[in-house]
C-alpha cells in the first residue's frame, strides 16, 4: 500500500518551490565543492528557521541524482533548469514520478519515500513556522 501525503494548495505554490529550489542550489554547491552537504544545508536553512530539514533534503536530492541517473543540473537566478522544475513539480505533487521520471524501479521506489518524507517534514517545519508567528502574520483563513 503507498500512502502519499502533499501539502496544501497554498503550502506549495508559496513556500516550498522557493525554498526547495534554493536548498538544491546549496546542495550542489557543496557537493560541487567536496564539502559536508547536510552542515552547509543547515546553516543555509537555519536562516528561514528550518535547520531541521537539511537531513531529509540530502536522502531527496540524493534519491533524485540516482533517480535521474546524473548530476543534479541547476539553473542561476530566477532561471530554473529542467531538473528544478522537475523537483518541484514532484514535491508538490503538480507533477508524478512515473510520467515524467523514467528511470529504474528501485530508483524510482526509493525517491517516491524520499518525496514523501520531504513533504511531511516541509509540511510540519511551516506549521512550526506558522505557530510561532503572531495573530496578525497568519493568512486570514487561520484565524
Amino acid at each position: 500500500m503507498t500512502y502519499e501525503f502533499f501539502p496544501s494548495p497554498a503550502q506549495a505554490t508559496e513556500a516550498y518551490p522557493t525554498l526547495l529550489v534554493n536548498a538544491a542550489r546549496c546542495w550542489n554547491d557543496a557537493r560541487i565543492a567536496c564539502a559536508p552537504v547536510q552542515p552547509r544545508l543547515a546553516l543555509f536553512l537555519s536562516q528561514y528557521g528550518g535547520a531541521i530539514l537539511a537531513p531529509v533534503l540530502d536522502s531527496l536530492m540524493r534519491c533524485y541524482e540516482v533517480a535521474l541517473g546524473r548530476p543534479l543540473a541547476v539553473g542561476a537566478d530566477h532561471d530554473l533548469s529542467a531538473d528544478e522544475t522537475m523537483l518541484v513539480g514532484l514535491i508538490t505533487g503538480t507533477a508524478q514520478r512515473r510520467a515524467c521520471l523514467h528511470c529504474p524501479e528501485q530508483a524510482g521506489m526509493t525517491l517516491d519515500c524520499a518525496l514523501c518524507s520531504a513533504r511531511i517534514m516541509l509540511a510540519l517545519d511551516q506549521g512550526r513556522a506558522m505557530a510561532c508567528a503572531a495573530p496578525e502574520e497568519l493568512p486570514s483563513r487561520l484565524h
